[in-house]
């Protein structure tokens, strides 16, 4: 490979690089929805469980996710799926929720309505001690 090419490359591999250990980061991603999603489901990733035992399984110590609505929303439906015993624990401007995987929900916590406008701490728990791989789905359609 000619020197020339190695330089173009080299950025580009420490840009992948950076990206992915700002993605293994500790801190909480803002999602911010001003009226309506943009992408609906929106679809996060990431690693459930955490090192903080609670009354919603083991949690992380920070949020996974915040989720800043600019308007409240009419209705938004909250889905976690994972392995072992995922839990959803939702921090708002409404209170403090913990959603727990059941038979009627397929073992996906779920949480929907009305969501009024703000900030919400989202946590994705296991009451299992493991720390599998989560998806939440955020839509804003009724199913």
């Amino acid at each position: 490979m000619k020197p020339k090419t190695l330089l173009m490359i080299f950025p580009a591999i420490l840009m992948v690089t950076w990206l992915f250990f700002l993605g293994q980061s500790v801190t909480a991603g803002i999602l911010q929805i001003d009226s309506k999603l943009a992408k609906d489901p929106l679809i996060v990733t990431g690693k459930s469980g955490g090192t903080v035992s609670s009354n919603c399984g083991n949690i992380p110590a920070t949020p996974h996710q915040i989720l800043r609505l600019k308007k409240s929303l009419p209705y938004l439906r909250l889905t976690v799926e994972s392995e072992g015993k995922p839990t959803l624990l939702i921090d708002g401007p409404g209170g403090k929720f913990c959603v727990l995987p059941d038979a009627y929900s397929g073992n996906k916590p779920t949480m929907s309505g009305f969501f009024p406008k703000g900030d919400y701490s989202l946590s994705i728990g296991q009451l299992i001690k493991a720390n599998p791989n989560y998806t939440l789905s955020i839509s804003g359609q009724k199913k």
